[in-house]
């Protein structure tokens, strides 16, 4: 049964708009290893933010179509992305986008502003990589507080 609580775990991360801000601590409540939560959650985020850096060009005609980007229409997330990109540049949207907009969104945006790929891979890396390490602990650390205020 575990196995595939795991496995949901890495798949839902997976999931663009699901992000581990949401599946990290969902899977810690639950009561599965935090370790491998965490990892679990970073490697199926990391996985679909790659397939999309490095299929950028499909991924872009696809957006195109789907949010008719070129009638001028976009939705909330992307226009708090491109503030975000313009304010802070490539990092600040990659630090910021798990938590605001998403890390799916901020590597298109990024792209879309002419990022390089390798660097888009870097600071995407580092953000997922921190923001897993910090959602991981602080769920870690709510969770133990709350247990013992509740048996104390």
């Amino acid at each position: 049964m575990q196995l595939v609580e795991y496995s949901l775990v890495f798949i839902a991360a997976a999931i663009p708009w699901m992000e581990i801000a949401l599946v990290i601590p969902v899977g810690i409540v639950r009561g599965l290893s935090p370790f491998w939560v965490m990892l679990l959650g970073f490697t199926g985020n990391m996985l679909t933010v790659l397939m999309l850096i490095f299929g950028f060009a499909r991924v872009e005609e696809w957006m195109k179509k789907r949010f008719d980007l070129k009638n001028g229409r976009q939705t909330k997330q992307m226009d708090r992305a491109r503030r975000i990109m313009n304010k802070y540049g490539l990092p600040g949207l990659a630090l910021l986008g798990p938590l605001f907009i998403g890390t799916h969104i901020a590597a298109f945006i990024g792209l879309s502003f002419g990022a390089d790929k390798k660097w888009t891979t870097l600071w995407l890396t580092i953000s997922i990589g921190l923001w897993t390490l910090i959602i991981g602990i602080a769920t870690m650390l709510g969770f133990d507080f709350f247990l013992q205020q509740t048996e104390g």
